[in-house]
């Protein structure tokens, strides 16, 4: 809670205020596995969705980027932040913590931690920005940023064609007013481990049905969950900005919601998955491209090893 001018206690919620992007330079087509692995381009895009994916850079390096647009975009300075949360499952080193080097190489004020909840990480840091800027925080840099080239076997054509490269970043500040975080849904199935893992120095392990299966149900109970939260429907639902996983996933869940892709902001297809950075990456496209309106709903929706997953509903204003 917060106190305006007149004595009156009100709500102290929280928005999003500016936004960014990282790719890195190297562009890494469906073309260039078939070429040295046995798939193909079809292959590829019927069962993924993806065609292409970049490679390259540091997970701080790539945060770095995608943060200072982010503060451009808020038309901040870094000193002006107090807090900066890196969503991450690919830390450049054991320790310090990788957002250690991004406060360094931005400037920002404040502390700053990393938080690894692999795929569904970069909700989780939003969820928990919210928190903070409700006991007296002002404003939040949340990044999300993973460079999982570096923990993909490239000559395993399961995984190898799935993952790239990249980070994305959103402001998040005081709302004196109104929360326009509506609800939020945090989970976690520990059990669920075995089917996608990376063991340390080593790389990513994944049973990709078991996988697909998994990530359909928790993405719809979650996203039902938020859904319920805010007293809202479906139809409510104006954007869905999901995990960049799959297509063939997002395409089950939206259809199990009753939300119809046209709803949905994908950039996978240019992306592949990227982890913590995939949620802000389709973040940003949607706002770039005009896609979100003053007041308008959207679901955010992600999952990951663990098996994690996290959902929240955002009422969009920038203003």
């Amino acid at each position: 809670m917060a106190t305006n001018d007149k004595g009156i206690m009100t709500i102290r919620g929280s928005r999003i205020t500016g936004w960014g992007t990282a790719l890195p330079d190297q562009i890494v087509t469906n073309a260039d596995f078939e070429a040295r692995l046995d798939t193909s381009d079809k292959w590829i895009t019927e069962r993924t969705g993806i065609r292409e994916r970049r490679f390259g850079g540091t997970t701080a390096s790539l945060a770095a980027e995608a943060g200072k647009m982010a503060l451009k975009s808020a038309g901040l300075v870094p000193s002006e932040i107090d807090l900066l949360i890196l969503s991450t499952t690919t830390p450049d080193l054991t320790t310090p913590a990788t957002s250690s080097v991004v406060q360094d190489l931005l400037g920002t004020g404040g502390g700053a931690f990393d938080l690894n909840a692999a795929c569904a990480g970069f909700v989780y840091a939003m969820v928990v920005a919210g928190g903070m800027i409700k006991m007296g925080t002002n404003r939040v840099l949340v990044i999300g940023s993973d460079t999982l080239s570096k923990i993909t076997d490239q000559n395993d054509r399961s995984t190898a064609v799935l993952f790239g490269d990249g980070a994305g970043a959103i402001v998040m500040e005081a709302d004196p007013v109104e929360d326009k975080i509506l609800s939020y849904d945090l989970g976690v199935d520990g059990s669920a481990m075995p089917i996608l893992y990376c063991n340390h120095g080593g790389y990513m392990t994944m049973e990709g049905r078991e996988v697909f299966k998994k990530a359909v149900r928790v993405m719809v109970e979650s996203a039902k969950n938020v859904i319920e939260g805010a007293k809202l429907t479906s139809d409510d639902i104006d954007l869905v900005i999901p995990h960049q996983a799959n297509l063939r996933i997002i395409e089950a869940a939206n259809q199990r919601l009753k939300i119809p892709m046209e709803k949905t902001s994908i950039v996978l297809d240019k992306t592949g998955n990227t982890s913590s950075a995939s949620i802000p990456l389709a973040l940003a496209a949607a706002a770039d491209s005009g896609r979100l309106k003053e007041g308008e709903i959207v679901l955010f929706c992600g999952f990951g090893a663990g098996m994690t997953w996290s959902s929240t509903i955002v009422k969009w204003s920038k203003e």
